[in-house]
């Protein structure tokens, strides 16, 4: 026989873990419909809501009341949390996805100036300030063994980063995903991430292996080689496929398929060491500008992913957070320092990027809201930081303190300066064809 197959070894799921595992996706998914309600009712999106349901059932709160039910419901066994990380990866990509496919390129192409300029400005001044302020904060709260340098260039990539998952599920909530300064700020959002993960990769490989030229270099041609993909071989591939099952009489195939393009791109920017986000957002920009499918079709995804998949990731994401360190008042003034500089610095360089390119005061508050929102994203720099030694726990605190309140900032801010914003006839347009994705949009 020219081949054998070994028959597997795989050990099937313990009962015991399975009803663990169905039990927390379940608790999960009812607390963050009950609590995104909850913020509905207060006026903010439900994502608010959704993120403080894992502050409430994770160490924070439920762990401190009732440590023994906390431990079963959440045991720590790295088996068992993998089990729900991997329900909560899928919901943050295929969320990413859909928001890449409702981007009008249009409008990117001929406002592309204006993003970048916005996106420079709250890159490099929250950046610069992040840096300033890691070298006043207390020796305290660097860990033994780290170079100062690192730990400062460390939390400027956490000061100057914006949450795309949380940008879009607000921007998507509030119904302001049509309107240009919804779509600027997306835009601006992407060049944001795209500069916080390249960073984060030279900064983390910098901790690892000292400082070298390699890094950077390794991380440029990837992030080159991605865009070239995309732009040949990626249109090409996703314009034949979607050609194929758009004949296809079920309507479940189109929104399979456009599933597993976008799982398919975030695997492949992953491959690169670069994060999967920017391949999902990738795809969803494909899809939307070369799949050339009837939105309702497309519609089963949107609402899997908005309605039953995201609500899981925002409050798994919350699981990691513990807000008892904060009781420490030495933490909680740095933390307060440390958080001023974050919504300031980031204020003041989107004001500065959107004057530079003639846009009104309010249109530059509502960017700079919409690109205040740090979210899961912050947790997630703060969690390789604090895996790599780079971050105390202390430190990391202060960084979930900074990615939480920034959500919670933005969406009143958004909204008032919105309302002083006008619509224009290519907004009316714009809206008429997103209300086709979905009829609950």
């Amino acid at each position: 026989m020219l081949f054998s197959f070994a028959p597997t070894t795989a050990t099937p799921l313990a009962a015991h873990e399975l009803l663990v595992f169905l039990l927390q996706v379940a608790l999960l998914l009812l607390s963050a419909l009950f609590f995104g309600r909850l913020a509905a009712r207060a006026g903010l999106p439900a994502v608010v809501g959704e993120l403080l349901v894992g502050v409430v059932l994770g160490p924070s709160v439920l762990q401190r009341l009732a440590p023994g039910l906390s431990g079963w419901l959440f045991p720590g066994g790295r088996e068992q949390a993998h089990l729900l990380d991997a329900v909560a990866q899928l919901g943050v990509l295929l969320l990413v996805g859909v928001t890449g496919m409702h981007l009008d390129l249009g409008l990117v192409r001929r406002r592309g100036r204006t993003a970048v300029l916005v996106s420079a400005g709250g890159l490099v001044v929250p950046l610069a300030l992040g840096v300033g302020t890691a070298f006043l904060l207390p020796a305290a709260l660097v860990p033994d063994g780290t170079e100062r340098g690192v730990f400062a260039l460390f939390l400027g990539v956490a000061m100057c980063v914006s949450a795309i998952p949380v940008i879009a599920k607000t921007l998507m909530e509030m119904r302001l995903l049509h309107r240009t300064v919804g779509q600027l700020t997306l835009t601006a959002g992407v060049i944001d991430d795209v500069f916080g993960w390249f960073t984060l990769s030279v900064v983390s490989s910098i901790a690892v292996t000292g400082i070298s030229g390699a890094p950077v270099v390794e991380a440029l041609a990837s992030v080159a080689l991605v865009a070239v993909v995309a732009l040949t071989a990626g249109r090409w591939a996703v314009r034949h496929a979607f050609r194929l099952v758009g004949t296809s009489p079920e309507p479940g195939v189109p929104a399979a398929a456009a599933a597993g393009v976008i799982l398919l791109a975030a695997a492949a920017t992953h491959a690169l060491h670069l994060e999967p986000v920017l391949g999902a957002f990738l795809g969803g920009v494909l899809i939307g500008r070369e799949g050339k499918v009837e939105p309702a079709r497309l519609a089963p995804l949107r609402t899997i992913a908005l309605s039953v998949l995201a609500p899981v990731f925002f409050a798994t994401a919350g699981l990691r957070m513990d807000l008892g360190a904060l009781a420490d008042p030495g933490i909680a003034l740095a933390g307060l320092g440390v958080l001023a500089v974050a919504v300031l610095g980031k204020f003041l360089g989107v004001w500065a990027g959107a004057s530079l390119s003639g846009l009104g005061r309010w249109e530059a508050l509502a960017l700079g809201a919409g690109l205040n929102a740090r979210g899961v994203i912050e947790i997630v720099v703060g969690m390789v930081g604090l895996r790599l030694g780079i971050l105390s726990v202390a430190a990391y605190t202060i960084v979930v303190l900074v990615a939480v309140v920034t959500s919670l900032l933005a969406p009143p801010i958004l909204r008032m300066a919105m309302s002083r914003v006008e619509r224009t006839a290519e907004e009316e347009i714009r809206e008429a064809e997103q209300r086709e994705w979905s009829t609950l949009s």
